[in-house]
């Protein structure tokens, strides 16, 4: 193999070992809290919308991979369309914390609080170091009064991300009464 190939194919092979670690460190993050739903179509109840095949079909015969199911799910919930959420995130078919999570803030976004908290609980249970499932528990909690409770998800999020993390900015603002709208 000549120098420009070996040059080329380590390129390409850099190039892909990066692209993979961002999609790792993405999705591990949970995607951040920017993404919508707006641009993805509404859908009849019961069905979700599959990207691959452009177009709606039933949540629970969805050849759709448990990943797709949580990131359409999530982006629903996070653009405030919280029953077609709940279809997408209710047909994955193992869910994980990530996708407890997600069930607990579109239940507690819709007014169901002790639903969703019983979420936040099963996903940590999963998952006692995610994040978002803290921010999202002390947001609930503040927005009950429960501030004691909501300072301590803060000291949690604190020792899992520092106190310059996004989650812990976005539940610090809750706690002071000026919570995002994400």
């Amino acid at each position: 193999m000549t120098t420009t190939r070996k040059h080329l194919a380590a390129t390409f092979l850099l190039a892909g070992a990066l692209s993979l670690a961002a999609s790792l460190a993405f999705a591990a993050s949970g995607g951040g809290s920017s993404t919508s739903g707006s641009s993805t179509p509404s859908c009849k109840s019961g069905t979700v919308w599959n990207p691959q095949k452009g177009k709606c079909e039933k949540a629970s015969s969805s050849k759709l991979d448990d990943n797709t199911l949580y990131t359409e799910g999530r982006n629903l919930a996070l653009a405030g369309r919280y029953d077609e959420a709940l279809t997408a995130l209710s047909a994955v078919r193992k869910p994980d914390s990530m996708a407890l999570t997600m069930i607990g803030y579109s239940l507690r976004k819709m007014g169901k609080y002790e639903e969703g908290v019983a979420y936040y609980h099963k996903a940590l249970a999963l998952d006692p170091n995610n994040a978002n499932t803290h921010e999202y528990l002390g947001e609930a909690y503040a927005e009950k009064g429960k501030l004691d409770l909501a300072k301590a998800e803060l000291v949690k999020l604190s020792a899992i991300c520092g106190t310059s993390c996004e989650q812990y900015r976005d539940l610090e603002k809750a706690i002071a009464g000026k919570p995002d709208e994400s």
